[in-house]
C-alpha cells in the first residue's frame, strides 16, 4: 500500500514538474501602427496547441516538443510564419497590411465587447464598434448594451446620471481616462456627460479590486476610457446627431501625422438642448436645458526608447431646469402660484492637463520606467431655488512606475505616487443642521508607494499580489493589500478567477449628494463625519468558451461581495429629511451574474444576461435593503451586420426588477416598493464607403415613472413634501434620433 502511494506521489510530482517547467512563449501582436490586435490566433504548425491574444494584444503559448514553427493569423491580415529559437525573450509580431485582391474584399465582423482570457483581473473591453451600436452621445450612454454597468438618473430635475457596478453607486468605482484618475470629486455628479461618445476609442471595465498601481480606490471596480489616438486615428472625422427632443450635437476630430515619430490631434464637441418639455403637465421640465463646449488637444511622440504624450482638455457647461413657468401653466391642473418659479441653474468650468512619459530601459526584459502627471481645475456654481451651492476643486496627481521581468515566470511593478486635492465648498440653506461637522475647506495630500508581483509558473496559472502604503495628512497611514489568481485548466476553454482585496475612498459628502438639494428635505449632519470609507471586496468568476456547431459559445459566471468597515451613510428613511452619519453596523452588497453570448449565424450575435443584487445597509439600528436599487435585472441584446458591412441592426431590451423605496411616512408620499419594468432600444445603421447614417430610438416601450417629482405644486414653498430625488425608472418617454458619421480614412 505504501509503495503504491509513493509511486502515485512521484507520478503526480513529475507531472506537476513537467507542466511547470514547460517553456512559455510570450509577446504581443500588433499592426504596422503598433496598435494591439485583439483576438489574433497563434498555433504551432500541424498541432492543435494554440492561443488567442487578449484585449491588449498579449499572448502566452506553451512550447511543443520538436516543433518551433509558429503560425500567426487574423482575419483581414496576412498570416505570418515564424521559426522560434529563443523562448526566454518576448516575441512581438507585426502583421502586415489588410488583404485586398482586386475587387475582392476579405472581411469578418469583430467582437464588440471582448473579455480578456490572459489577465488575472477580470476585464471587459468595450470597443468603438460596440459604442456605435447605440447613440452613445457621452460616457453616461455608453453602457446601454453592457449587462454589468447600469446608468440611472440621480433625480428628475438636474439630469445628473450615475453608474452602478456590483450593486453600488459609481462613486465606489475608480474612474480613469488613459490610466490617470479623473471624473472624481467635484465631477462625480455630472462627470459622465463630460466625455463625448465619439471621442472614445474604447472603455475597459474591471470588476472587483484592481491593480494597486493605480491607487487605493476601486472598491467595486475600475472604468478606464481611452480617447482616440492621433497616431492611429483617421485624419478627419465628423459625427452629427439630432434627437426629436431638440438635442443637437456636433463632434469633429482632426489628426496630423507629422513624422513617423510625431503626431498631433484635436477633438471638438458642441451640444445643446434648449427646448422645454413638460409631457406630464406638472409644470417642471422633463429634462434640463443644457449647452456644452468641450475640446481636447494632444501630442504624441514615440522614439526608439522614449514615449511622450500630452493632453489638454477644457470644458464649459450650463444646465437649467426647474419649473417651466409658474405651476399651473402648460396644461397643469394645479392652480397658478404667486411666488417666483422654482429654478435650478448649474454652470461648470473645467480644465484638465496631463502628460505621460515612458522610457524603455531593456526591451528584452520589458524593463521600463514611466512618469504620469496631471492637473485638474473644476469650478461649479449652482442654485436649487433659493439654495446656493458652489464647489471648487484643484487636483495635482503624480505617479512614477517601474516595471521589469526577471524571467518568464516572475514580473514586478513598483512605484510611488502623490495626490493633492484642494476643495472649497459653500452652501447657504436654512434646511441644514450640523454643517460644522463637515470640512468645507480642506486640503488633502496623500503620498504612497506600492509593490506588485506577478508569478506565472505555467500558461495555466497566474498569481498577482500587490500591496501599497499611503499616508494622508488628515487620515494618517493606511495599507491596501490585493490578490488575484487566474487558473485555466483547459487553455482558452475555461478561465477561473478569484480575487480579494481592500479599498479606500475619500467621500465628498456634499458634492456627491448635491442632487438632494432638489428637494425640501432637511439635511442633518448628526455627528463629525469621517469621510474615509473602507471596504473589502471578494470575487469569483468563470469564463468558458466552447465550440458549438463550429461557433464559439461564451458563458460567464461571476459573484462579488463588498463588505464595508467604514462608510458615510445617507439615511433617507425620514421622508422629510436626510441624515448623514458614520456607519454603525453592517453594510454590504453581493452581486451574482450569468452572461451568455453566441453568434447564431454569420454577422449575427445574441447576448443574454441575468443579475441578482443583494445590497443592505444599517440605517439607525436596523439592517435594511438599500433603497432605489433593483433586486434583479435581465438584458437581451442582438446585433446583425449584413455581408460587406452594408447594414447593421441592433436591438437591446432590459427587464429591470423591483426594489425598495425609502420609508414613505405616514402621509404615504410614495409606495413602499417600485415595480419592475421593461425598456427597449433599437438602431439601424447604413454604411457607405467613408460615411454612415444611423437612426434609432430609446425607451421605445414609452414606459416612464408617473409623477417623478413629489409635491411639485409646492416647490419653493416652506413645504416638506417637495422631492425630485425619488427616481427608480425613466423620467421621459420614447426618444428618437438620427445621426451621421463621416471620415477621411487613414492611408495604409
Amino acid at each position: 500500500m505504501n509503495s503504491k502511494i509513493l509511486l502515485s506521489t512521484v507520478a503526480f510530482l513529475a507531472s506537476v514538474y513537467s507542466a511547470y517547467s514547460q517553456n512559455i512563449l510570450k509577446g504581443v501582436v500588433t499592426d504596422k501602427d503598433e496598435m494591439p490586435i485583439t483576438g489574433a490566433n497563434l498555433r504551432w504548425l500541424n498541432t492543435t496547441v494554440g492561443a488567442v491574444t487578449d484585449i491588449d494584444g498579449n499572448y502566452e503559448i506553451p512550447s511543443v516538443s520538436g516543433n518551433n514553427v509558429l503560425i500567426v493569423s487574423y482575419i483581414g491580415y496576412q498570416n505570418d510564419t515564424i521559426k522560434v529559437s529563443d523562448y526566454s525573450s518576448k516575441l512581438n509580431v507585426v502583421l502586415a497590411g489588410e488583404l485586398a485582391l482586386n475587387e475582392v474584399i476579405v472581411s469578418e465582423r469583430r467582437m464588440g465587447t471582448i473579455s480578456s482570457k490572459i489577465e488575472p483581473i477580470q476585464t471587459q473591453k468595450i470597443t468603438y464598434d460596440e459604442l456605435c451600436r447605440a447613440a452613445c452621445c457621452n460616457l453616461a450612454e455608453s453602457f446601454e448594451t453592457n449587462p454589468s454597468v447600469d446608468v440611472t438618473y440621480s433625480d428628475a430635475a438636474t439630469g445628473a446620471r450615475q453608474i452602478r457596478l456590483l450593486g453600488l453607486a459609481g462613486t465606489y468605482v475608480q474612474m480613469m481616462t488613459e490610466q490617470i484618475p479623473n471624473l472624481q470629486g467635484a465631477a462625480s455628479s455630472y462627470g459622465l456627460s463630460y466625455v463625448p461618445g465619439p471621442w472614445m476609442e474604447s472603455i475597459n471595465v474591471s470588476k472587483g479590486t484592481s491593480s494597486v498601481k493605480n491607487g487605493y480606490e476601486a472598491l467595486t471596480g475600475q472604468i478606464n476610457v481611452e480617447y482616440k489616438k492621433p497616431q492611429t486615428s483617421d485624419p478627419l472625422s465628423v459625427n452629427l446627431f439630432a434627437a426629436h427632443t431638440g438635442r443637437l450635437e456636433a463632434n469633429v476630430d482632426a489628426n496630423i501625422t507629422i513624422s513617423d515619430k510625431l503626431a498631433t490631434g484635436t477633438l471638438l464637441h458642441y451640444s445643446r438642448e434648449q427646448e422645454s418639455h413638460d409631457d406630464n403637465n406638472d409644470g417642471f421640465l422633463d429634462m434640463p436645458k443644457t449647452e456644452q463646449f468641450n475640446g481636447i488637444h494632444r501630442w504624441y511622440y514615440k522614439g526608439d526608447r522614449f514615449i511622450h504624450q500630452t493632453l489638454a482638455n477644457v470644458m464649459h457647461e450650463k444646465r437649467e431646469s426647474g419649473q417651466v413657468d409658474h405651476a399651473g401653466s402648460h396644461g397643469s391642473s394645479q392652480p397658478q402660484m404667486a411666488q417666483d418659479p422654482y429654478k435650478i441653474n448649474i454652470e461648470t468650468n473645467r480644465g484638465v492637463l496631463f502628460t505621460k512619459n515612458g522610457y524603455i530601459l531593456n526591451k528584452e526584459k520589458n524593463t521600463s520606467i514611466a512618469l504620469m502627471l496631471s492637473g485638474i481645475y473644476h469650478n461649479q456654481e449652482s442654485n436649487f431655488g433659493n439654495t446656493l451651492y458652489d464647489v471648487n476643486q484643484k487636483n495635482v496627481y503624480a505617479n512614477l512606475v517601474f516595471e521589469t521581468e526577471f524571467t518568464q515566470a516572475h514580473k514586478i511593478s513598483t512605484g510611488v505616487s502623490f495626490n493633492h486635492d484642494g476643495y472649497t465648498e459653500s452652501l447657504n440653506d436654512k434646511y441644514v443642521s450640523g454643517l460644522a461637522n463637515l470640512d468645507l475647506r480642506r486640503n488633502l495630500n496623500t503620498a504612497g508607494a506600492y509593490f506588485q508581483y506577478t508569478f506565472m509558473p505555467s500558461d495555466k496559472l497566474t498569481f498577482l499580489a500587490g500591496v501599497r502604503a499611503d499616508n494622508n495628512n488628515v487620515h494618517g497611514t493606511f495599507f491596501t493589500p490585493r490578490v488575484h489568481i487566474k487558473y485555466s485548466p483547459f487553455g482558452d476553454y475555461l478561465s477561473l478567477r478569484a480575487s480579494a482585496g481592500k479599498g479606500y475612498r475619500m467621500a465628498n459628502v456634499l458634492v456627491e449628494n448635491s442632487y438632494l438639494l432638489a428637494s425640501s428635505r432637511q439635511m442633518n449632519f448628526t455627528e463629525k463625519i469621517n469621510p474615509m470609507e473602507e471596504a473589502w471586496n471578494y470575487g469569483l468568476s468563470a469564463h468558458s468558451t466552447i465550440d458549438l456547431f463550429d461557433k464559439p459559445l461564451s458563458v460567464m459566471l461571476e459573484w462579488y461581495y463588498t463588505d464595508f468597515q467604514k462608510q458615510v451613510v445617507a439615511d433617507m428613511e425620514d421622508p422629510h429629511a436626510v441624515n448623514f452619519y458614520n456607519l454603525d453596523g453592517r453594510s454590504y452588497a453581493q452581486n451574482a451574474q450569468i452572461e451568455v453570448s453566441y453568434p447564431f449565424f454569420r454577422g449575427f450575435t445574441l447576448t443574454g444576461a441575468y443579475r441578482i443584487t443583494d445590497a443592505k445597509t444599517t440605517y439607525g439600528d436596523e439592517l435594511k435593503e438599500k433603497p432605489l436599487t433593483n433586486r434583479y435585472k435581465a438584458l437581451l441584446t442582438a446585433s446583425y451586420q449584413t455581408r460587406l458591412k452594408k447594414w447593421q441592426f441592433d436591438v437591446t431590451s432590459s427587464f429591470n426588477g423591483k426594489g425598495r423605496m425609502p420609508n414613505p411616512g405616514a402621509d404615504a408620499l410614495w409606495n413602499e416598493y417600485f415595480p419592475s419594468y421593461i425598456s427597449l432600444n433599437a438602431q439601424i445603421t447604413k454604411y457607405f464607403r467613408t460615411w454612415s447614417i444611423y437612426v434609432g430610438g430609446e425607451n421605445l416601450t414609452g414606459y416612464k415613472q408617473k409623477n417623478p417629482i413629489i409635491g411639485y405644486e409646492n416647490a419653493g414653498l416652506d413645504s416638506s413634501n417637495f422631492d425630485a430625488t425619488m427616481i427608480w425608472g425613466p423620467v421621459h418617454g420614447a426618444k428618437y434620433y438620427v445621426g451621421l458619421r463621416w471620415s477621411i480614412p487613414k492611408k495604409s
